[in-house]
């Protein structure tokens, strides 16, 4: 019996080593998540291979949150070396980075995208503000009364008069994604605020007045305890689930091939996207102004983010090829005005941010805690 263990002892060892060795073979870098930067990225990936003496990285498109959980489940070269995020890293992400052993992570800000509300270019193109977005799409909508109900608008005409009387049909991102994360912060919010209880709501830090219009818009005394400005993020972060809005996964692409299929649909993606597809799609107006390049630039059109990758310093050394990857990504010649990522919709950085994020990424430096 004790020969029996010790031999089934030695074979699992065996394993493990061999395990361990393969892991530890690994000779090119390991990329995942947003998808909205999963094409700046792939760009990058191929130029790095074809031009250094490093393989080219794997490059995956699994949505913000989801490369973050990816990236964040520990060091090692069983986990990812890179994720891309199409926002900003969460406070509870980056803790959840350093109870797994993840304590220096090199934060590189790529550049700005605009959200966009794409549709067929045979499509009139919808002129709309952040209201108009709101209340089509939001879970709760304030009724006649000024109390939340359940969003009664079945199509765009019922939003808003001015807009046709066609079905509402929008095809977005998961909760995952970074997009959706974007989208909900920056058009929905911005829909809400518009209404002057959800507005006051946001900005009251007086218990009395919370309660107040709390009750004035007919949410549950069971919410009386949350911050004011918790409780109308909920309202104008909540997606209507009766169809309306319909989850079209992390494929961008895809939703442009479905735009062409349904010419009265709506989709929600990236500005890059747009632009390379310029021939079959355009987006809809946002608070009067296109989505285009400059608007995107200067700050005018209103659903603009920025877009970010992090690493981890740990893997630098281990994997081959990550500081050199960092220096592609953040030379003139890929994320500057001129460069490479601009041609595929990339809105860059001024140059005093480009060279800070250049500087911080050629010395390693982490970033600090959010």
């Amino acid at each position: 019996m004790l020969k029996k263990t010790l031999v089934f002892a030695a074979l699992s060892a065996a394993i493990v080593s061999s395990t361990a060795h393969a892991a530890a073979a690994r000779d090119y870098i390991s990329i995942v998540g947003s998808s909205t930067v999963y094409p700046f990225a792939t760009v990058v990936a191929e130029q790095f291979g074809r031009t250094t003496k490093f393989k080219t990285p794997k490059v995956e498109s699994t949505g913000s949150g989801g490369g973050l959980k990816l990236f964040c489940s520990g060091v090692g070269v069983e986990h990812p070396d890179i994720t891309n995020a199409s926002r900003r890293i969460k406070p509870s992400e980056q803790e959840k980075c350093a109870a797994n052993g993840i304590s220096d992570i090199i934060e590189v800000k790529v550049g700005y995208d605009g959200i966009v509300m794409g549709q067929a270019k045979i499509t009139p193109k919808l002129n709309l503000t952040r209201k108009d977005i709101f209340l089509a799409l939001a879970k709760q909508v304030p009724g006649k009364d000024g109390k939340l109900i359940a969003n009664p608008n079945k199509t765009w005409k019922q939003v808003n008069a001015a807009l046709p009387d066609v079905k509402i049909e929008v095809l977005g991102p998961p909760p995952t994604s970074g997009t959706r994360d974007a989208f909900v912060e920056l058009a929905m919010e911005g829909g809400a605020k518009k209404f002057a209880d959800l507005k006051a709501l946001r900005g009251s830090k007086d218990a009395a007045e919370i309660k107040k219009l709390m009750a004035k818009l007919g949410i549950p005394e069971s919410a009386f305890n949350k911050k004011g400005k918790k409780v109308f993020q909920a309202v104008a972060h909540g997606v209507r689930e009766d169809g309306h809005y319909v989850e079209a996964g992390e494929n961008d692409n895809l939703i442009v091939q479905k735009l062409e299929a349904n010419p009265n649909a709506v989709g929600i993606f990236g500005f890059s996207f747009l632009d390379q597809n310029a021939d079959k799609i355009h987006g809809a107006k946002v608070d009067g102004q296109d989505p285009t390049f400059d608007a995107i630039s200067d700050g005018s059109y209103p659903v603009s983010r920025a877009l970010y990758f992090y690493a981890k310093k740990a893997h630098v050394g281990a994997v081959p090829g990550i500081a050199e990857y960092l220096a592609e990504f953040t030379s003139e010649k890929a994320f500057g005005e001129e460069g490479y990522l601009t041609e595929k919709g990339l809105i860059p950085m001024s140059e005093a941010e480009r060279g800070q994020f250049r500087y911080d990424a050629k010395a390693l430096n982490p970033m600090g805690k959010l």
